[in-house]
């Protein structure tokens, strides 16, 4: 029997069996879009502390980074300092860390998604090789759930979704960090 028409015999014995039942109606109710508010804030800095990212919240974020030589994303504010030159992978490899902005930021999973085409953002290799990224997260960029990020994110094409600090468990479930990406996420909510 050809795999279409298998899957035709198949399917028709599964409605011959199912005939005589009432057909199940499956419920559609869950949350499509959030309403913001000054919740999604504290929420979402809850959920970062649970990840074990440093979170700081500032209306002053040059202070909040300070002078610690790490590089920026090109198109970050000067005032945020950092060494915005072009640099090689090798050359990630040494650095300190990294400052970038983010797109949008969700309340619900403590997630920040960072679209790799913004210039504040830089490209992936920047903010997954080195080992410290700091990320600036404007308050009005914080949605309380994920169809409101994906809905802020449509047109997005290079996406990186960062729920706290690298880390995986092997099978005795030791937590190892810095194994996909940087050891240590440090969030500054910008909160001008």
């Amino acid at each position: 029997m050809t795999e279409p028409g298998a899957r035709a015999a198949i399917l028709a014995r599964v409605r011959s069996a199912l005939r005589d039942r009432p057909s199940a109606t499956v419920a559609r109710d869950y949350r499509r879009a959030g309403t913001r508010g000054r919740g999604d804030l504290d929420r979402f800095a809850e959920m970062l502390r649970d990840y074990r990212a440093l979170v700081r919240i500032t209306d002053d974020v040059p202070a909040a980074i300070g002078d610690r030589g790490f590089i920026a994303a090109p198109g970050c504010p000067p005032e945020w300092g950092g060494d915005r030159r072009q640099h090689t992978v090798a050359e990630l490899d040494r650095v300190d860390g990294v400052i970038t902005a983010c797109a949008v930021a969700i309340a619900d999973t403590g997630t920040i998604v960072l679209d790799h085409d913004a210039p504040d953002q830089g490209a992936r290799a920047l903010t997954l090789v080195p080992d410290h990224h700091i990320v600036v997260v404007r308050a009005d960029q914080i949605v309380p759930g994920v169809p409101d990020a994906v809905a802020a994110l449509a047109g997005v094409r290079t996406q990186t979704w960062i729920s706290g600090p690298s880390a995986t468990s092997d099978i005795e479930l030791e937590r190892v960090e810095g194994v996909h990406g940087p050891r240590t996420l440090e969030v500054i909510i910008d909160i001008r």
